[in-house]
């Protein structure tokens, strides 16, 4: 049985390889953050627009409208993106509102950084709405780094109740 020093010591030693851990993460995998869009009808414009929405994205990203009419169309020119810090002020939510759109066809709004790429698609028929989003992740190093923090977590946990 280990004494209340023991455990005392093993518990510091956990938490202080635990924060360790957590710094090197946030150093080598950097803080980021992403969200799936939420497309809708942009009621409030004088013609047919689309709103695509996502509540927090980091570092900023990119966004590209397309249309699986025409994948190579840019519709830059008729489309208008903003980028509003959050309330916490780390994280951005990004508005992107595609202008003067046509009835039957499919429009995708792409929001992408370096760790992930989001694309919510949208098609407006005269009796229907069909939605679709898809979240995927660029950064196999983020998923790894998590991963690998659990393992040492547990690793530690399993220790600390071996001395015990």
């Amino acid at each position: 049985m280990a004494s209340l020093g023991q455990i005392i010591f093993w518990s510091i030693i956990s938490v202080i390889i635990i924060l360790a851990g957590a710094i090197v993460l946030i150093i080598g995998f950097g803080i980021s953050a992403f969200s799936i869009p939420e497309i809708n009808v942009d009621y409030n414009a004088s013609s047919e627009s689309f709103r695509c929405e996502a509540p927090r994205w980091f570092p900023q990203p990119t966004v590209v409208w397309t249309s699986q009419v025409d994948p190579r169309t840019n519709f830059s020119g008729v489309s208008n993106t903003s980028f509003e810090l959050n309330s916490e002020n780390v994280t951005m939510k990004v508005v992107s509102v595609l202008y003067n759109v046509t009835v039957n066809h499919t429009y995708s709004c792409m929001i992408e950084n370096s760790i992930a790429k989001a694309t919510g698609d949208i098609k407006v028929t005269d009796s229907e709405i069909k939605r679709r989003s898809h979240l995927e992740l660029l950064d196999s190093k983020a998923s790894l780094g998590v991963s690998s923090s659990f393992a040492v977590s547990w690793a530690l946990l399993s220790l600390s109740l071996y001395l015990k």
